[in-house]
Order: structure tokens, then sequence, then C-alpha cells
């Protein structure tokens, strides 16, 4: 088989996902002439500093690192055209280049996505496909264009979702899976003639979003069934996490909870019960949800550690009947 071309790249990246992809490149014969990436804000009183994976590998490797806070700004682009890169490497970056600055290398940009493109574009892919139930999901290696995780793939690798499995789990196994899919997306890249149609379009009629989470997105509505909120519990750990507040006569001993492991039980019972209110707490924790209960194992209340549910219950004796707060409706927001 013929030789491929050495590669000349810049790596684009600021988040842990990228790191093993990262780094295969880095021990590799490609020529990696500088890393792209975010700012690190600066910490703000007794906060710590925020972590950034991708530059702490570029230090430890010793290559030339810039963070630019605009990559699309007119001296940002200069910089990258004089670089004279044949290719962008970008994954968990956090800015969208536009097509003025993807021209700034010879092959453009590819970006390692980690869902099945084009479902579940946007900054949270591996949440929403625990949260929306898929049952496989994968990673896609597209051939950058200026349209959010649009471009055409290149390659794709494709796994089952363990019906226990929370996103920081699935995420640490999917950016092994990436390296793969990176490599393989190189490989082709190497033979391009930069005139030939590469990979394959996406069907603009599959496309699904999947917005960055906030952290209010973690209050457990109970109104939900049982199963919803067992995956939202699952997608939104560790981050932000999963929560509601017990009612109390007086606020300020209301308990923030939050659920760190729970399963759905009786799905097909229509619980008497109000949502939100507790149905057990012997020899279970149930709560009542829309449909089913939700079956609370892992707890930690604000401040303190995480701790199993009964170990929780030794110390609040808390009674069945007693609620859950339903989240309030958001002002002009009405039903449909």
């Amino acid at each position: 088989m013929e030789s491929g071309k050495r590669l000349r790249m810049v790596l684009m990246g600021t988040g842990p996902f990228a790191v093993p992809s990262f780094q295969r490149i880095l021990e590799s014969d490609d020529e990696v002439v500088m890393v792209v990436t975010r700012p690190v804000p600066p910490a703000v009183g007794k906060a710590k500093q925020p972590i950034n994976p991708v530059l702490d590998l570029a230090l430890e490797y010793e290559v030339p690192t810039i963070a630019p806070v605009d990559i699309n700004a007119p001296e940002s682009i200069k910089l990258l055209q004089d670089l004279n890169a044949d290719l962008f490497v970008v994954c968990d970056y956090g800015q969208i280049l536009s097509n003025q600055a993807l021209s700034a290398a010879r092959m453009g940009g590819i970006n390692l996505h980690g869902s099945l493109l084009p479902r579940h574009r946007g900054a949270a892919p591996i949440q929403w496909a625990i949260l929306s139930g898929d049952r496989r999901t994968g990673v896609s290696v597209i051939h950058m264009t200026p349209k959010l995780d649009g471009g055409p793939i290149l390659s794709e690798r494709v796994t089952e979702i363990s019906p226990h499995e929370t996103s920081g789990e699935l995420e640490q196994r999917l950016c092994e899976l990436g390296v793969d899919a990176v490599v393989d997306a190189l490989e082709q890249l190497r033979f391009w003639n930069g005139v030939s149609t590469m990979g394959h379009p996406q069907d603009p009629l599959l496309v699904t979003k999947a917005p960055r989470l906030k952290r209010s997105d973690g209050q457990l509505d109970w109104q939900r069934d049982a199963d919803y909120l067992a995956r939202q519990i699952r997608a939104l750990q560790p981050w932000p996490g999963s929560f509601s507040e017990l009612e109390a006569e007086d606020p300020k001993k209301a308990i923030r909870l939050i659920v760190r492991k729970a399963t759905a039980v009786k799905l097909n019972e229509k619980s008497t019960l109000m949502p939100g209110m507790i149905a057990q707490t012997e020899p279970e924790f149930l709560v009542a949800c829309g449909l089913g209960y939700l079956r609370l194992e892992f707890v930690q209340p604000s401040g303190k550690r995480e701790m199993a549910a009964n170990e929780f219950l030794r110390g609040h004796r808390l009674q069945p009947g007693q609620k859950f707060v339903l989240p309030v409706p958001v002002s002009g927001q009405g039903s449909n």
C-alpha cells in the first residue's frame, strides 16, 4: 500500500473528551505545530482554578499553546494562517470556527463529536443520549463546516448504552472509542486530493439538538414518569446533578437532596399519591411520580457527603405522605 502523507496539524480542544485522541496524535509520526485551547478564567475568591486537560497535555508534550478569546477574530485567523497547517483537529473545544478560520488550514478541520450524528448536535450529546432513552450511541468524526456539527461524516464507531450507565461513565468509554475513529479519518485525509467528496452527508430529517445543560436543569419534576427521572439522574451525573427539596413549614429547614442513584419501579402502576409524595421509607425509599415510583438508593444532602438512602433516613425521620417540592412553572409558558 502507498504510504500516506505526514500531516502538519493544529489541535484545538479544552475538555477531557479530547485527551485520548490528542495523545495518540502527539505520539504519532505526524507533526503538531500548535495546540489551541480556551482561556482559563481566573479563580474567584476561594474557588479552585478551573481545569483544562488539553492544556495540561500540551505542557506535558511541550507543544506551543495559544488560548485566544475569539478564534474567529482577525488576529487569531492571521496566526492560524501563519502556521501553514494541513489540518485542524478539533474536539471539546468550546468555540465554533468560522469559514474563514477553517480555511486557514489546507484541508480545513475535522471534529470528534460524542454522538452518532446527525442525532444530538450540540454541546451535551452524551447527556442527551441517556436522557432521550437511546439504546445505543457512539462517536462521529466530521469534516467541519461553519454549521454546528453539520459536516459530512468521515468515520464513526457505535456502542450500546448500559441501562445503569451515567454520563460520566459513558463519556469515558466514548472518548476512548473516539481514538480509532480519529485515526481512521486521518488515514483517509492522507490520500485526499483536496477536491473529491469526503465522507457521507448527514440526513437533515434526522437532526436532533443537544443544547448545553444548566444547573437548573437538574431539578426533578415528579410529575414526569419514573423511567424519565431515572434517566435524568444518570444523564446529569456527575454534573449538574439531579436534586429536589423536601417541603417544610419553615422554608429555612427545607432539605435539598441531590439524588445520585435511583431506579424506576412499578412503571405500570398509577399511584393514588400526588407526584413527589413519599410512598414509603421501609424497606425502600419510594417516591410517587406521574407514573410509577422512583426508588432512591444513594443521596447527598446539600453540603454533606453522599450516602445510602437508608443511612440518610436514619438521620431524618421522614414519613410517608411528606412531599418533595414540585418545580415552579416558568412565567409565560403555558401548556400546549
